[in-house]
């Protein structure tokens, strides 16, 4: 004879039907609430929640509640789609904080990757530091750098507009591109994404280069990893030999 389900797995499936249902961002019953209604344990409910939570479907922000997650679109890596196009792909507004925009020195990253010609001499870039939403979400912390000569930026739309759409209006058109992804945690940047300091953030270091092959953009954009993805198509290398 089968072991009878815990308690958990069983109050975790009705919360997955229950969540099936919900819409993106709606608030969830707390602890105390989801075990008045179910009869249970604190300790119960918080069992049942943690395989939701690991999975994506639940988030519990610390102060704020718990809210319903839908999995998060993925954006292929191949292919150079900015941040705004694939809010509004997903059915989301795209929205923007402005935390920084104004011309600075370039670190030495920026001077490499804007100005590759000018080893050793001093830089200056155009610098755009934003948090970048889908609708009222925190989803990414975004640092771009252009080039100095394109100060005309920081007069676009910053907080609703695309960066993208402002340089082809400048008739520069972001053309080829290259990411390096690595991973760190939230830190010092979880405030503005309402996220703890220890949440796991996908870091994408991307370069892109206009129509003419000259370097257009260096920017440094950090994404919480469960409300973001990115897909990766690859081949199959075959090793032939024992």
């Amino acid at each position: 004879m089968a072991a009878p389900q815990p308690l958990y797995e069983r109050i975790e499936k009705q919360l997955r039907r229950r969540l099936a249902d919900g819409v993106d961002g709606d608030p969830f019953p707390s602890e105390p609430r989801l075990a008045e209604e179910f009869g249970v344990s604190r300790m119960t409910v918080r069992a049942a929640l943690a395989g939701l939570e690991r999975d994506g479907l639940l988030e519990r922000v610390p102060g704020r509640g718990s809210f319903v997650r839908k999995p998060a679109a993925a954006r292929p890596v191949g292919t150079l789609l900015s941040f705004h196009d694939q809010a509004r792909a997903a059915g989301a507004a795209p929205r923007s904080r402005v935390l920084q925009a104004g011309l600075r020195p370039a670190t030495p990253a920026e001077t490499a990757a804007l100005y590759p010609a000018a080893s050793g001499e001093d830089a200056a870039v155009v610098a755009i530091s934003r948090v970048r939403l889908f609708g009222d979400l925190p989803v990414a912390i975004e640092h771009a750098a252009f080039p100095a000569a394109l100060e005309a930026l920081l007069t676009a739309d910053l907080e609703t507009g695309s960066l993208h759409n402002a340089l082809r209006r400048l008739g520069l058109h972001p053309t080829l591109g290259s990411s390096v992804l690595t991973a760190r945690t939230a830190d010092d940047d979880a405030p503005e994404l309402d996220v703890s300091a220890t949440t796991p953030m996908l870091v994408e270091t991307r370069s892109i280069t206009d129509q003419h092959g000259a370097p257009l953009e260096y920017t440094v954009s950090s994404y919480v990893a469960h409300r973001y993805a990115l897909q990766v198509d690859f081949s199959v290398v075959r090793h032939e030999g024992p």
